[in-house]
């Protein structure tokens, strides 16, 4: 199956070379998490502080339909 995933913030360093702004398509095979999105891409859980598929908010063992968007957000500092 083909994703769109992005990449936000400094999660963008995890973007392959082709991609665009943090912006990619990825293949996955069928049955495919977002966990195993995720380990594809070198992205440890801690990184992660939201993760989204067309919009909605789920966990890493939501499992991933082809033609999903993938968001995924680091944990974000301020103040």
């Amino acid at each position: 199956m083909l994703v769109e995933v992005r990449l936000y913030a400094t999660l963008r360093e995890y973007s392959p070379p082709d991609a665009v702004n943090g912006v990619f398509s990825a293949r996955l095979p069928a049955g495919a998490s977002l966990a195993d999105l995720m380990t594809m891409l070198g992205i440890s859980a801690n990184k992660v502080h939201l993760r989204m598929v067309n919009g909605v908010g789920v966990t890493e063992q939501h499992l991933l339909q082809d033609a999903d968007r993938i968001g995924l957000f680091p944990p974000i500092g301020g103040g």
